[in-house]
């Protein structure tokens, strides 16, 4: 790890390096140095982000356009991710041909919180909002760093793709052909975002794409700092970051839990998100994109159900299962999602 970090420009000598965080997708660590500020290093899942030079651009650019706006704030650089440059190259990660690393400054006095709750639903809706906002006039060109990460006509064709190759035979299952037959007659609905933006009427704007509750910083006082974990960034419907938030957030139980009958769409957490999300995109949100804000709370565990569908009827090839039904039961916990969404609509819209 000593030796990884010697590529890149930091100030002061390596004391110690340590597991950080709890991330799923990247190795994360820790770096205490005798100097004026500590790191974060990350290992890069290049299987996941495959283009990592274009992950990277992204986040450059983001970084760089926000502390543009943010000049002259004296709390900066807790405000914005710093990202150090490789010493060989002054690219903002360096590579030795197979594994690719990056740093950045710790941030000093921040914390973030697991608890989904009205009160941080409602910081979460304000901060992603407000980043958004912050890239509503990025000029740099952004790439999608996963192509097509939310793309529900991609999804709905994948299902079909796996329906009719039914390479287990699991469409034999009394189960799957009920739960094909209730998905269907919602599926052209459901991709209407992709039509809307073909029309001209959807923009794309620069998103998150991973709206979940810990990744925010606030200070001691519990005052939003910024938004982190920027893998995902790029051009995607604000769809993106409001439904999938609330995919999660407002669920009652978790995503795999057998227990269907218990699953309710919380309309306390939608009610706290939505607040603060039309608080945080003032500035720029158009009236297609908020109208259908109850669209994107139904979209998500539309989305969801159908990806751990295909799964189910294609094997178990995507997602890690713990037993043999597991994307069978993830599937209609998230299809619970969507009708209990769905049946709230008209709540959802007079809240809005």
């Amino acid at each position: 790890m000593k030796d990884i970090i010697r590529h890149f420009a930091i100030k002061g000598n390596v004391v110690e390096i340590k597991p950080l965080g709890n991330g799923l997708i990247n190795d994360t660590l820790l770096v205490s140095t005798d100097g004026p500020d500590n790191y974060v290093l990350q290992k890069i899942n290049n299987s996941i982000f495959k283009d990592v030079e274009l992950l990277q651009h992204n986040i450059d650019c983001a970084t760089a356009h926000i502390r543009r706006k943010l000049a002259g704030d004296p709390d900066i650089d807790r405000k914005v991710l710093t990202f150090i440059p490789c010493v060989e190259t002054g690219k903002s990660y360096w590579t030795d041909g197979e594994a690719y690393w990056r740093v950045s400054v710790f941030i000093k006095d921040a914390f973030t919180y697991e608890t989904v709750n009205p009160k941080y639903s409602y910081f979460a809706g304000k901060a992603f909002g407000a980043f958004e906002g912050m890239l509503a006039d990025i000029p740099d060109t952004l790439g999608e760093t996963i192509p097509d990460f939310h793309n529900m006509e991609l999804r709905a064709r994948q299902l079909h793709e796996a329906v009719e190759a039914d390479k287990v035979g699991r469409m034999a299952e009394p189960e799957v052909k009920e739960l094909l037959a209730a998905m269907l007659p919602y599926e052209e609905e459901m991709c209407k975002a992709e039509r809307m933006y073909r029309e001209g009427l959807l923009p794309k704007r620069i998103c998150h794409c991973d709206t979940k509750v810990n990744n925010m910083m606030f200070d001691a006082e519990g005052n939003i700092l910024c938004v982190i974990d920027l893998d995902t960034l790029m051009p995607s419907f604000v769809f993106s970051d409001f439904g999938d938030f609330l995919r999660t957030a407002a669920n009652t139980v978790a995503e795999d839990d057998p227990a269907i009958e218990k699953v309710d769409f919380k309309m306390d957490i939608f009610e706290a998100f939505l607040k603060g999300y039309l608080e945080g995109t003032a500035s720029f949100l158009t009236p297609v994109e908020k109208e259908n804000l109850p669209y994107a709370a139904c979209l998500f565990p539309y989305m969801q159900a159908v990806r751990f569908f295909t799964d189910y009827i294609n094997g178990d090839t995507y997602y890690k299962i713990k037993y043999p039904e597991h994307n069978l039961v993830r599937t209609r916990n998230q299809w619970a999602l969507f009708k209990s969404a769905l049946s709230k609509v008209p709540q959802m819209k007079a809240l809005l």
